[in-house]
């Protein structure tokens, strides 16, 4: 996790704790992209309510909220759990078998692992080598 997005987390704990970070990236080095979820959903109202939280991002940055979309990320063990049989696109930092994206079905889903069944092949990847992921829409 970046300390740009434990930064937003803390700032939005207290102002909107039901908001969920699902990933906060720094984009061209001056703009930061966010993707929020809430259990009632994500609405303009809810965006222009955490832009105005993030004061502090906001002097550094350029800032884009919004919601995460059919190609929601994936950041924690929970989102993988929560969409088991769904498809998903999973890029590892360094290749493992050869390959280091990986598109497939959620087939499992650990604290310390998810397990995929790509094209390739059944592969379990830790989180720790995942630099990104995210749902692939339309499947």
């Amino acid at each position: 996790m970046s300390d740009v997005q434990t930064d937003i987390e803390a700032a939005l704990a207290q102002a909107e704790p039901q908001v969920e970070v699902l990933l906060a990236e720094v984009v061209g080095g001056s703009t930061v992209r966010l993707y929020i979820d809430h259990p009632d959903g994500v609405s303009l109202a809810l965006c222009e309510r955490v832009t105005n939280q993030l004061v502090a991002i906001r002097e550094r940055y350029a800032l884009e909220v919004s919601s995460p979309g059919t190609d929601r990320p994936l950041t924690r063990p929970k989102h993988f759990s929560r969409f088991l049989g769904r498809r998903a696109r999973v890029r590892t930092r360094e290749a493992q078998g050869g390959h280091r994206t990986f598109t497939g079905e959620l087939v499992g889903a650990t604290e310390e692992e998810v397990t995929i069944a790509a094209d390739t092949g059944v592969v379990s990847i830790p989180y720790a080598a995942i630099a990104r992921s995210n749902l692939v829409p339309g499947e």
